[in-house]
């Protein structure tokens, strides 16, 4: 594994321990040049999954994307990394687990809205009005409406 610091070739692992719920294994290692410690992750290679976005064009999923999305939307919210993290990986699950290898951009955004629903009311109201494009107001009291009532059926 090649240093994050100085480059070289060699580093050794000093540490190993599964992480993410056993999908993934967390390494610390040291550069035997520069003593530099650094943290690898190792996940089992999956089949690639291509998303078919609106308009038509296809790119490969990236993970990174749904986190950065749910980022932006916790901005100044009560949600922690590690719970973003979570959202991100039972989405990732989902999508492994539906043996397509061509997913609509809305299928995943309806499975991030499902799980942050469940996670921040105001983190889900965020990512929806940004994913679904609202043209006017209406269509965001709308899904205020549908929370409020979701709230209430909780509280009954």
């Amino acid at each position: 594994m090649r240093c994050p610091k100085c480059g070289a070739n060699k580093s050794s692992v000093i540490d190993s321990r599964q992480a993410e719920e056993g999908t993934t294994i967390r390494r610390r290692r040291v550069c035997e040049e520069c003593q530099h410690r650094f943290t690898t992750y190792e996940r089992v290679e999956e089949r690639t999954i291509v998303v078919v976005k609106k308009d038509g064009t296809r790119e490969q999923f990236s993970r990174d994307k749904i986190f950065n999305g749910i980022i932006r939307s916790a901005q100044k919210r009560p949600v922690s990394s590690d719970e973003i993290e979570g959202v991100v990986r039972r989405v990732e699950q989902k999508l492994i687990g539906s043996n397509d290898n061509e997913i609509s951009s809305d299928y995943i955004g309806s499975l991030v809205m499902d799980e942050l629903a469940e996670l921040d009311e105001i983190t889900y109201v965020r990512f929806a009005s940004v994913y679904r494009s609202f043209k006017d107001v209406a269509e965001l009291e709308s899904l205020l409406q549908q929370i409020t009532q979701g709230s209430r059926k909780k509280k009954d």
